[in-house]
């Protein structure tokens, strides 16, 4: 360099602290984050042309979210865009002398389960099934749900046209 252009660097302020590259208040990280939603896919070179940044500065942010378990980069398929026939939402109320904890654990081993939540109001929980035809969501609700005594009511929600579906980001994943 140059004597002139010497001059002209500055020494950083050390009194502006970093953000921290793994905070989900970041508003860098919630860009990033918004994009790879669109494609988990999409180019870390892609994403820093659009925000203004280097690349590297996306894979540092990628990189700590996914370390601090904010970020987890998966393929989710959609049954809506899938072969699957049958999308159900399943209201349950447990049965007296059962809990919340045991029927869901009972659930989360059957493959068509795809979501259960623990809920407040009318329901204890709320899940999901989704199957490839109509006769095995029938055979799913003969023998998971109305032969078994730890539920006490069930409610049915078939779906008929899904408008939205986005799958939340959890710091904890299992």
């Amino acid at each position: 360099m140059v004597g002139s252009e010497l001059e002209e660097v500055k020494p950083m302020d050390r009194s502006v602290r970093s953000p921290d590259k793994s905070s989900p208040n970041d508003k860098l990280n919630r860009a990033i984050i918004a994009m790879l939603q669109q494609d988990g896919r999409m180019p870390f070179a892609e994403i820093a042309t659009a925000m203004s940044v280097s690349e590297g500065t996306i894979r540092n942010r990628v990189n700590s979210m996914k370390q601090a378990g904010l970020l987890r980069i998966v393929a989710i398929a959609d049954p809506v865009a899938s072969e699957y026939k049958t999308d159900a939402m399943i209201g349950l109320k447990v049965a007296p002398g059962h809990t919340p904890h045991d029927v869901a654990e009972r659930l989360s081993g059957l493959q068509d389960v795809v979501y259960i939540l623990w809920v407040t109001g009318r329901f204890d929980l709320l899940i999901e099934v989704v199957t490839d035809d109509r006769d095995m969501f029938l055979d799913f609700l003969k023998n998971q749900i109305h032969d078994k005594p730890d539920i006490a009511g069930v409610e049915t929600m078939t779906g008929l046209k899904n408008f939205k579906n986005q799958f939340l980001l959890k710091r904890n994943w299992t």
